[in-house]
């Protein structure tokens, strides 16, 4: 049994901070590692608010607590969050754990260094640089420029800002006074961190030009076209053009050849080489020092917005040194075999409608319970299916089965989304989805 003592610091003690951890890291791999990984076990242990905030005891106190007391925190931590390694957890975009890419977090909490100087995070620079190169060669770039980060939203961000500094470079020191009316193009299935990104660097959402999706929910070129003249007839200046592959929730893959065309003849910004730093560097002189012993261009923290940064590319290339590029794509195939059994097993059941077939890995449908079915002509079906994902969703997370994600779209109900994302899925978990959703809902 851990010492109850208060613990009131571990500094200067190296073997009590080596028990702590080694008491954490059973804990993680008992709670986490081992049961978060199980279909047999919780995705989730669903509480209201106001439960887990007395569960959870998250008042800061003046007095610290002893190492039992810590021990017992983090593991209800663990207990009370969403095991988003589970076999059964198909929320998100995101699902799975991977030991290397795990380990390499770890490492990277443990050496906690930021990454903006080759000075400080010498390991780490090149290692970015070396995996950006790999991926850049995967999309066919022999060249270029580019840094980790946070997430989608912050990389759409840059993407704008990067594309407003090319057309307007004296918008960094000038600021919006030295700007036209913008405008920039992106389809109604594009993320919406394309109107925060507009919002957060000024320009405002009403410079965000929509333009219509097919069916599908592709980006329709023509009406790209259409839409840049309609901007420079009311006098804005066109300066970008968003595309995507792999939207957010039908994961359409948008027509880039036709789309780059329009951007050819326009002149719109879709890539340019080597603007991260001179867009957003400003050579803080304390960090950035150039008589430094080694080469400054290896000083990386002027290409980004914020100062330090966190070490994100060891997790991706442990990954990729244990995987090797052949077992990643084996992963990507794996993933596909799988989306495609999963949409031949709901055609063969009845209550399963696909939203489409899918073009990626978002498999969407709707489940139809069987008081609606065969009832398509009733003037409220359409209402009353839309009903239906939002209270499996609820069964689903207070029993703690499973978790899949719902949403609309445009004139479409309710319907439930399925990312085949986690490489440790099994046609036994596929199987597994179907039959929890007909159990649910079998009384609908």
């Amino acid at each position: 049994m851990a010492d109850s003592k208060p613990l009131l610091s571990l500094d200067g003690d190296p073997v009590a901070a080596e028990a702590l951890l080694r008491d954490v890291f059973g804990i993680i791999m008992d709670e986490v590692i081992r049961k978060g990984t199980s279909a047999s076990e919780k995705v989730c242990e669903w509480k209201e608010p106001e439960e887990l905030k007395q569960l959870l005891d998250l008042e800061l106190r003046s007095q610290g607590e002893s190492q039992e007391q810590i021990l017992e925190r983090c593991r209800a931590v663990i207990c009370y969050s969403v095991k988003t390694c589970h076999p059964h957890f198909f929320n998100q975009l995101f699902s799975g754990l991977d030991p290397h890419a795990l380990a390499g977090r770890i490492v990277t909490e443990s050496l906690n260094t930021s990454q903006y100087t080759y000075e400080i995070a010498p390991v780490f620079v090149l290692m970015e640089e070396e995996v950006l190169k790999k991926l850049r060669a995967l999309v066919g770039w022999g060249s270029g420029d580019g840094v980790f980060c946070p997430g989608g939203s912050i990389s759409n961000m840059y993407a704008v800002n990067l594309a407003r500094y090319q057309r307007y470079p004296d918008c960094k020191q000038r600021g919006l006074r030295a700007l036209p009316p913008l405008a920039l193009f992106a389809s109604k299935e594009s993320h919406y961190s394309i109107k925060k990104a507009a919002a957060f660097l000024g320009l405002g959402t009403d410079s965000v030009r929509v333009v219509k999706a097919d069916e599908r929910g592709k980006m329709i070129p023509d009406d790209l076209e259409r839409q840049i003249h309609m901007a420079e007839a009311e006098g804005a200046v066109p300066f970008m053009v968003s595309a995507t592959s792999g939207t957010t929730v039908l994961g359409a893959f948008d027509p880039l050849e036709a789309i780059a065309d329009v951007c050819q003849r326009h002149g719109l910004w879709l890539h340019v080489d080597n603007l991260l730093k001179h867009c957003h560097g400003s050579q803080a002189s304390y960090l950035f020092q150039q008589d430094k012993f080694y080469d400054v261009a290896l000083d990386t923290g002027d290409k980004v917005v914020q100062c330090g940064r966190r070490v994100d590319c060891l997790k991706l290339w442990l990954m990729w040194k244990a995987q090797g590029g052949q077992g990643l794509e084996r992963r990507v195939d794996q993933a596909f075999a799988l989306a495609r059994y999963l949409v031949e097993e709901m055609k063969k059941r009845e209550g399963f409608e696909l939203v489409m077939e899918p073009e990626f890995l978002n498999v969407c449908f709707w489940f139809v319970p069987p008081s609606l079915r065969g009832k398509q002509e009733s003037p409220d079906y359409s209402e009353r299916l839309a009903e239906v994902a939002p209270l499996l969703k609820e069964r689903m997370v207070k029993e703690g089965s499973m978790m899949i994600g719902y949403q609309p779209h445009g004139t479409r109900g309710n319907f439930f989304r399925m990312v085949v994302a986690n490489p440790a899925l099994t046609q036994a978990d596929m199987d597994f989805l179907l039959n929890e959703l007909e159990r649910l809902g079998q009384d609908l």
